[in-house]
């Protein structure tokens, strides 16, 4: 068996009145939500990016650039999920993925639950494979002064021995 892990890493500037998506979840009490082409779903797009970084098939922005009419709005689920059938499909198989998100608001851990359903519901697998933890950054930097969230994203992949 071989094994890869892969590292992403999203962070979205922060803006009043927009919708605040994470994990595919909807945050109504979240003072502000991400600027982005898509839905701006930071921990969906770090996933994405371990992933295809595990699997050695590029990245989140090559697949789905955000200067395609296309991908406006778009659910990232469905794109974390097009990832989730690429990487298969590549002879991979996700073993569990670890996110860490980091902001001020809106607070992460009574929702952590349903993120980790949704991600591993678009991902595939069970969702105690799927981890999410949360921390503040403390007044320090844009997470700490509300101005953006970030996640980063371990993944780990196993795969069947290729022939040499």
């Amino acid at each position: 068996m071989r094994l890869r892990i892969g590292q992403g890493w999203d962070r979205h500037r922060l803006e009043p009145g927009l919708p605040c998506i994470l994990g595919g979840v909807l945050f109504e009490d979240a003072p502000a939500g991400p600027v982005a082409h898509s839905d701006g779903d930071v921990a969906a797009h770090a996933v994405a990016d371990a992933l295809l970084g595990a699997a050695s098939l590029g990245d989140l922005g090559r697949l789905f650039p955000d200067t395609d009419p296309a991908y406006a709005g778009a659910d990232s689920l469905t794109l974390l999920a097009d990832v989730a059938a690429r990487v298969r499909a590549a002879g991979w198989r996700l073993v569990n993925a670890d996110l860490t998100v980091i902001c001020e608001a809106p607070r992460i851990a009574p929702r952590a639950a349903a993120m980790a359903a949704r991600l591993a519901a678009a991902l595939g697998v069970p969702a105690d494979d799927v981890s999410i933890k949360a921390t503040r950054g403390e007044g320090l930097g844009p997470e700490g002064r509300g101005e953006a969230i970030t996640v980063q994203a371990v993944v780990l992949l196993s795969g069947e021995e290729s022939g040499s």
